[in-house]
């Protein structure tokens, strides 16, 4: 019996629209006339869905009676025996009543692709077992229902059923996933924005692999090993030496750059087993990669680049980082010579990364001034000039070679300009020499004398010196400016880098620092600032945060190349004595430190300098505003108590009782006033004094909303009483929830009720003020909380605009977060979170 199809329609999150786009499958399937049938869908009372039921056959479910209550669940044998050829299934991760045949329905599901019967089922993405932890993690709800990754990777079809967070967020507002009453506390807990948006991406990154699982199979059946960059796949060939945590640590960091790469690491043995690495070494750079999320491989192989090539390309990898190594380090590994040449070579569409030792990048410097060629190149000259004199000498005076002399000077002038381009100057004049010594001896006519006959033979060895010497001046003239141009172009690298960092900002100096290390190849070097001290000695400070290297100087004494900036600093350097040709560059780059210093000291103070004027803006603006609220009120009160002192009118009991009415009102809003400006003026100078204890939420709301005097009843409170007591000061909460629920009701239309609603995430409540006003934009938020703001707002008889700061201010003091959001459809949600009771707080 042929096997059933299995095709699986994943939600990133309930309400995305799997089990739509499932029946919408159904009916098309039907109208092409398939048999479909409705094995299970479950429609949660959404109209949509249950509409769309319609039109299309379902086996009645079966009643299973369970602790004294009724289930209804899949009839798997009515299913079997009705045989359709399509089945729809929802939920696939559903755990059937105890009892039954099956305890999970994917195992239901099991049977029915047994018996040839293909299934459409959904899934949500918090239900795979691999996630299930992470899951929890981010939205806090533990998922017991789950369903094992291989199952879903084992159906035939995984389609995603996706949708923006503020999408979803919309589409529950409007009432098309849950009841009106279920709405706000879904969109406060599990669906907020930053919840919907790691799951969606998880769902995302579970199909990548699923369908990379795909690609890999096809690329196999059909012997591709061409790259297809579908995903960036980096490879990292370690040798077991030292730098292998550098290049897994660099590979790890490529890999991450792109959400979904993977990481892999790959050690190529010779074929008769003789690694020669450490398997210490290759054991600990195991378990860095595995905690890096990669994996580690190890091939056999006895020509390194092709067996890294071929692992590369076999593994469909984009990226290949390689260790390069410096010659003149003692030890030094092929990898970075032959090795990666050949790898480059062969890479293709691979791309190579070649990545040095951070140890070696402290033995970097400037080119050296001096000789055109080195001294293993003059070595080389003299070498070769010894080996192909008396080869031609020999060859010359064979029988069987027969030449005239123009052809044996010929050959020496050859050879001559062999160890020129070779050697340099002084090898090649020193074969010139020699050979015309050779060339009069065993060629010049009479042989084997020193004596020259003929002006002829005298002038061609004459010429024969010159040309030499000539091309050998030459040669050298060209490596000693080719030396000249390399090192200048370092200082200029180094100097255009230097500027740069300046022009960064503030994390300049180190950076400077640091570059001057690298350039010159010194250990330690700092930045020291002469500062007079007492009895007239003179005292040494380090001018950076701290001076880069180990070890750096505190003394100019202590260092072995010093150079003055200023009258008050100096550049320290610890390890050699710089030559001549470097302090000019080192004066030049620490002008640009001393500059440097200058300006991160001029964005501290402007740093320093900030709050200062941001407080001086505040108090501007207070005594700009104070004196209206401030006059209100009490012209207010001393008009009523004059009113009532006053003889010449006579008050009836009920005009004094309103008279004095207005007085009480008005001197509790004065009062209110002076107690918000010095509760404010605590917080911002850190002295408030806090009492936190366990605090039930629901009745602090109940007397908080009762408090607000302008609510009338347009505040719904449902916040549980189930819920655990936040550690808080009573107090200031209730002043707290009093001012979040009196801007709510203020900017929210007549008809529209502002919602209060508690809820736990973890360790923490969240009460969250929910009001269908205006809102304000994004980019606006933050400008909210500061004191005599009022956003949007040209009432000046509503306050100095204190509410907000002092909300936040307030809830900070007692170790929560108070954080504005976007209502779903419109407005403003204010979400305020507390520790739960029992929770250390970090002092």
């Amino acid at each position: 019996m042929t096997r059933g199809r299995l095709r699986v329609y994943l939600g990133a999150a309930p309400g995305v629209g799997k089990t739509y786009a499932m029946l919408g499958e159904a009916h098309r399937r039907a109208e092409r006339g398939t048999d479909v049938v409705i094995a299970f869908v479950e429609d949660h009372d959404r109209p949509l869905t249950r509409a769309l039921c319609e039109g299309l056959e379902t086996v009645p479910r079966r009643v299973d009676k369970y602790r004294g209550a009724s289930f209804t669940e899949m009839d798997l044998d009515a299913v079997l025996a009705r045989r359709p050829k399509v089945a729809l299934v929802d939920e696939l991760a559903h755990t059937n009543i105890p009892g039954g045949r099956n305890a999970k329905r994917w195992q239901d599901i099991e049977e029915l692709l047994a018996a040839g019967i293909d299934v459409i089922s959904t899934v949500n993405i918090q239900h795979l077992e691999s996630v299930n932890d992470v899951v929890e993690k981010i939205t806090g709800v533990p998922q017991r229902e789950t369903v094992p990754d291989d199952v879903v990777r084992a159906a035939d079809q995984v389609e995603l059923v996706d949708m923006s967070a503020e999408a979803l967020r919309r589409r529950m507002a409007h009432g098309n996933v849950y009841a009106p009453g279920k709405v706000d506390a879904a969109l406060a807990n599990y669906f907020r924005v930053g919840n919907l948006t790691a799951l969606r991406e998880l769902a995302l990154l579970w199909l990548a692999d699923k369908v990379d699982e795909g690609l890999q199979q096809y690329r196999i059946a059909n012997d591709i090993d061409a790259t297809w960059e579908t995903r960036e796949r980096v490879v990292v060939a370690l040798t077991g030496g030292p730098e292998g945590e550098t290049l897994l640590r660099r590979g790890g960091r490529v890999a991450a750059r792109s959400s979904g790469g993977d990481l892999l690491a790959v050690h190529v043995t010779r074929s008769d087993g003789l690694t020669g690495a450490s398997p210490a070494a290759l054991a600990d750079q195991r378990r860095l990669v595995e905690s890096l999320g990669g994996t580690y491989h190890q091939v056999i192989g006895d020509d390194i680049p092709v067996a890294l090539l071929q692992f590369a390309r076999a593994e469909n990898a984009t990226q290949l980082v390689l260790g390069t190594s410096r010659r003149s380090q003692i030890g030094s590994s092929i990898w970075g010579g032959r090795v990666g040449s050949a790898v480059i070579r062969g890479s293709g569409d691979i791309d190579v990364h070649m990545v040095t030792h951070e140890a070696a990048a402290d033995r970097r410097g400037l080119p050296r001034f001096g000789g055109g060629l080195s001294t293993r190149r003059r070595t080389a000259g003299f070498l070769l000039g010894a080996l192909l004199l008396p080869v031609l000498t020999v060859l010359g005076t064979t029988d069987a070679v027969s030449l005239n002399l123009v052809s044996d000077v010929l050959l020496f002038q050859l050879a001559v300009i062999l160890v020129a381009l070779v050697g340099g100057i002084w090898p090649a004049a020193t074969t010139a020499v020699v050979g015309s010594l050779l060339l009069n001896y065993y060629f010049v006519p009479p042989v084997h004398t020193f004596t020259i006959n003929e002006r002829n033979n005298a002038l061609a060895l004459v010429i024969f010196v010159a040309v030499a010497g000539a091309v050998s001046a030459v040669v050298d003239t060209a490596a000693r400016r080719s030396r000249q141009a390399a090192r200048s172009a370092a200082e200029s690298e180094t100097l255009a880098t230097m500027a740069g960092s300046v022009l960064r900002g503030d994390a300049a100096l180190p950076a400077i620092l640091t570059r001057i290390r690298e350039a010159f190849g010194v250990p330690a070097v700092s930045l020291l600032e002469r500062n007079p001290g007492t009895g007239g000695q003179v005292e040494w400070s380090c001018a950076a945060s701290s001076g880069e290297g180990p070890d750096p100087a505190s003394r100019p004494i202590e260092g072995d190349t010093e150079e003055p900036v200023g009258e008050r600093l100096v550049l320290v350097l610890r390890g050699r004595v710089l030559p001549a040709e470097d302090r000019r560059v080192l004066g030049a780059i620490a002008a640009q430190a001393a500059a440097a210093l200058e300006q991160q000291r001029m964005v501290e103070a402007a740093a320093a300098a900030k709050p200062l004027a941001d407080a001086n803006r505040t108090r501007t603006a207070l005594l700009s505003a104070v004196g209206h609220d401030l006059r209100t009120p009490l012209t207010t009160a001393k008009a009523a108590v004059t009113s009532l002192r006053g003889n010449d009118i006579t008050w009836t009991a009920h005009e004094r009782d309103e008279l004095l009415a207005h007085a009480d009102d008005s001197l509790d809003q004065l009062t209110q006033l002076v107690d918000d400006l010095l509760d404010l003026s605590r917080v911002q100078a850190g002295v408030l004094p806090v009492q936190p204890r366990a605090v039930p939420l629901d009745a602090l709301v109940r007397d908080a909303v009762a408090r607000v005097g302008s609510s009338n009843g347009r505040v719904v409170a449902d916040v549980p009483g189930a819920l655990p007591d936040a550690l808080a000061d009573p107090q200031l909460l209730q002043r707290v929830i009093v001012h979040l629920v009196a801007n709510a009701v203020r900017f929210s239309p007549d008809d529209q009720p502002v919602h209060v609603t508690g809820s736990t995430l973890g360790d923490r409540l969240e009460l969250r003020v929910v009001d269908r006003g205006p809102g304000i934009p994004e980019d606006e938020r933050d400008q909210a909380f500061a004191p005599v703001q009022r956003l949007g707002d040209t009432d000046n008889n509503s306050g100095l605009g204190l509410g907000l700061a002092l909300a936040r201010g307030l809830t900070e003091a007692m170790g929560g977060t108070l954080l504005p959001e976007e209502t779903p459809g419109g407005g403003l949600t204010m979400a305020l979170s507390l520790p739960v009771a029992g929770t250390r707080l970090d002092p």
